[in-house]
C-alpha cells in the first residue's frame, strides 16, 4: 500500500501533522519507536509542568495560607510528597496520550510502532515492512548532549529518567542554560531541596532579552539557588570528592546531577544523504531537506526547541503537501518558561533592535499596580513592550508574571497583524484582569499609563 505521507516520530510535531493530514483526506502512516506523544507529553512539557504546579501549590500553602484567611494549617508539618506529585503528573500524561491516540485513530492515521529507516526518498522500512510514500516527514525530536565528565554511575540523570526517581534527592545540581534547566532548578528549590544551577555560558535563557535574564538571576538568588556561570568546561571536568561535586573552583553538596545541557537532533537511520549542520537536519523556509520529498520539522531541524513550534512546522508542511505554499513566520514564536514567576517573550529583543539600528521605545507596567494581581497575591513581574519609535508598530513583548505563558498569546495575536501601540491602548480589556496591563503598557508607549 502506498501512502501520501509517512511521518517518523509521534511527538507534538509528528502527531499534529498526522492528525491534520488525516483530516484533509491524506493516507498517513505515523511511525513511533517509543511512546505516542514523544518527549513532550511523556517526559518533558506535560509531566514537568504538573510537578512544577504541585511545588508552587506547596509553596503557596506554606507561605500564604494564613494571609488568605485559612487557619488550622501547621506549616511545620507540611512536606512535599514526591510520590503523590509524580503519580498525579503521570495521570495527566496518561489522559493526554490516550487522547492523542484516540484522535489519531479518529482521523484514520495508521500508527506503526518500531524504528523507521529511510531507505530512499520514497521508501521507509519498519518492522520488516517496506512502505512506499510520496512524502516523508522527519519529526524525531532531540536529546540532551551527555556530560563529558567521568562521574559516578547513577548520579547523573537524564530528563526522561527524572520522573521515575523513587525519591527526591536533597542536594541537586542542574546543568544547563535552557528553559527546562531553570524550571527544574526552581522546582527543586520549591520542594525544599538545596539546588545549584551550573550554567554553561554567561547567562541562562540565551534567546531571551537580557532584561528578563537579569530579573530571573536576581530571583534565583532570592530563592537561595546557587548559580554558577561559565561552568561549561569546568562541568565537563567535574568530579566527585566524597559527597561533594567539584566544578572548577566551586565545591557543592550533590546527591544527583540533572543533565539539561544543549540538545542535538535525533537523526533516524538513513540510506540517503541529508545535509546536516551541528547535529541537526538543514531545511529551507518550507522545511524541505536537501532531498526532494523529505521534510524535517520540530527539534530535529534545530530551529527551535519549543513543542508549539514543532506543531506549527508540521501543520505548515501538510499545507505545503496540499499545495498551500506559505512560509511560517519564525520571528513571531512565543518563548515560554514555566518558572516562578513565569516568563514569556515574543518578537525582537533590545539587543536585536540595536544591532539592526532600529529606533525604538520601551514601555513597562508593573503587576504591583494591577488590581487583579493584588487580589490574587501575585504581584511579582511586569509587561514590557518594545515599539518602533516613529509609527508605533509593536516589535517585541516581554512578560514576567504568574500566568505569563497564557498572557503572551494576546501579544502574539496583535503582533501577527502588525498592530501599533495605539491599537493596544484602545483595546478594551475586562476589569479586573491581569490582561489590563496590556492596555496600560500601550498607553505608556503612547503617552502615560492610566494607573501609574
Amino acid at each position: 500500500m502506498k501512502y501520501d505521507v509517512i511521518i517518523i516520530g509521534a511527538g507534538p510535531a509528528g502527531y499534529v501533522a498526522a492528525i491534520r493530514a488525516g483530516q484533509l483526506g491524506l493516507r498517513v502512516a505515523l511511525i513511533e519507536k517509543s511512546m505516542v506523544g514523544g518527549m513532550c507529553l511523556n517526559w518533558g512539557c506535560i509531566p514537568s509542568k504538573a510537578l512544577i504546579e504541585s511545588a508552587k501549590f506547596y509553596k503557596r500553602i506554606k507561605q500564604d495560607a494564613a494571609t488568605f484567611g485559612i487557619d488550622g494549617i501547621d506549616t511545620t508539618k507540611l512536606a512535599f510528597n514526591w510520590k503523590q506529585a509524580t503519580s498525579r503528573a503521570q495521570s495527566v500524561v496518561k489522559r493526554l496520550t490516550n487522547g492523542v491516540s484516540f484522535l489519531l485513530k479518529k482521523n484514520g492515521v495508521e500508527v506503526i510502532h518500531g524504528e523507521a529507516r529511510i531507505t530512499s526518498a520514497r521508501t521507509v522500512t519498519v518492522e520488516h515492512r517496506s512502505l512506499e510514500t510520496d512524502n516523508i516527514i522527519i519529526a524525531t525530536g532531540s536529546y540532551h548532549e551527555p556530560l563529558k565528565a567521568n562521574l559516578t554511575s547513577g548520579k547523573v540523570v537524564e530528563l526522561n529518567q527524572f520522573f521515575t526517581l523513587p525519591e527526591i534527592p536533597k542536594n541537586i545540581v542542574v546543568v544547563g542554560e535552557s528553559s527546562i534547566a531553570l524550571e527544574l532548578a526552581q522546582f527543586f528549590a520549591l520542594a525544599d531541596c538545596n539546588v545549584t544551577l551550573a550554567v554553561p555560558g554567561e547567562q541562562f535563557m540565551p534567546l531571551a532579552d537580557i532584561y528578563l535574564a537579569n530579573y530571573m538571576t536576581n530571583k534565583l538568588k532570592k530563592d537561595k539557588i546557587n548559580v554558577i556561570f561559565n561552568a561549561d568546561k569546568a562541568a565537563d571536568k567535574g568530579k566527585f570528592e566524597g559527597e561533594d561535586l567539584v566544578i572548577g573552583s566551586h565545591r557543592v553538596k550533590c546527591d544527583m546531577i540533572i543533565n539539561s545541557k544543549s540538545r542535538k537532533g535525533v537523526i533516524p537511520p538513513l540510506d540517503v544523504e541529508l545535509k546536516q549542520e551541528s547535529g541537526f537536519i538543514v531545511t529551507d523556509e518550507y522545511f524541505r531537506t536537501s532531498v526532494d520529498g523529505i521534510f524535517a520539522v520540530g527539534d530535529v531541524n534545530g530551529q527551535s526547541m519549543f513543542a508549539h513550534v514543532g506543531s506549527a512546522q508540521g501543520l505548515n508542511v501538510i499545507n505545503y503537501i496540499k499545495g498551500i505554499r506559505e512560509p511560517l513566520d519564525m520571528s513571531l514564536i512565543p518563548m515560554n518558561m514555566y518558572s516562578d514567576p513565569e516568563i514569556a517573550q515574543i518578537g525582537r529583543t533590545e539587543a536585536q533592535l540595536k544591532e539592526d539600528g532600529i529606533l525604538y521605545k520601551v514601555s513597562e507596567f508593573p503587576l504591583s499596580a494591577n488590581g487583579k494581581a493584588m487580589a490574587e497575591g501575585n504581584t511579582d513581574g511586569f509587561v514590557r513592550m518594545l515599539s518602533e519609535e516613529k509609527y508605533g508598530q509593536v516589535l517585541g513583548v516581554q512578560i514576567i508574571a504568574a500566568n505569563a505563558t497564557d498572557m503572551i498569546a494576546e501579544a502574539a495575536a496583535f503582533m501577527s497583524v502588525e498592530s501599533t501601540i495605539y491599537d493596544v491602548a484602545k483595546t478594551i480589556h475586562a476589569h479586573p484582569t491581569i490582561s489590563e496591563v496590556f492596555m496600560e503598557v500601550g498607553f505608556g508607549a503612547v503617552d502615560k499609563p492610566i494607573h501609574l
